[in-house]
């Protein structure tokens, strides 16, 4: 999974896409922590995309960097029900003034199942980051 995180680090921010019944939907985000052999992203339980990742856990992440590879990490989102993930997430990338008991916003953390993952150079054919 480091070759994952390393990629995304390299790249700083990265877009996941879902989907919002028929119609694709994409944003940047830019916080993920790699914890127990998984990537781990999060993304507040008030906003649309966690309601599309429930209805339809199918997702991908793409991310590119400056030499022009780029990364497509494909998977089922499944969330994490230990909270000691999102604390750290929030701590990690200091969102305590966004996620806090003040607010009640509150992070939810999921990570890819079923996944797959390439780093992908701009002419050719792409590299397994998962074999």
């Amino acid at each position: 999974m480091s070759r994952i995180a390393q990629f995304l680090t390299e790249a700083g921010v990265f877009f996941l896409a879902t989907a919002d019944g028929a119609q694709p939907k994409v944003r940047p985000l830019g916080a993920f922590i790699e914890e127990d052999g998984k990537i781990l992203f999060g993304v507040g339980e008030f906003k649309d995309v966690y309601k599309q990742l429930k209805a339809d856990p199918l997702c991908e992440i793409a991310a590119c960097k400056s030499d022009g590879h780029w990364l497509r990490y494909t998977g089922k989102a499944v969330f994490e029900t230990d909270g000691k993930y999102a604390e750290k997430m929030i701590a990690s990338a200091h969102l305590e003034s966004i996620y806090n008991e003040q607010t009640g916003n509150k992070l939810a953390v999921f990570h890819l199942e079923d996944a797959t993952a390439y780093d992908i150079p701009m002419m050719g054919k792409g590299e397994d980051l998962l074999a």
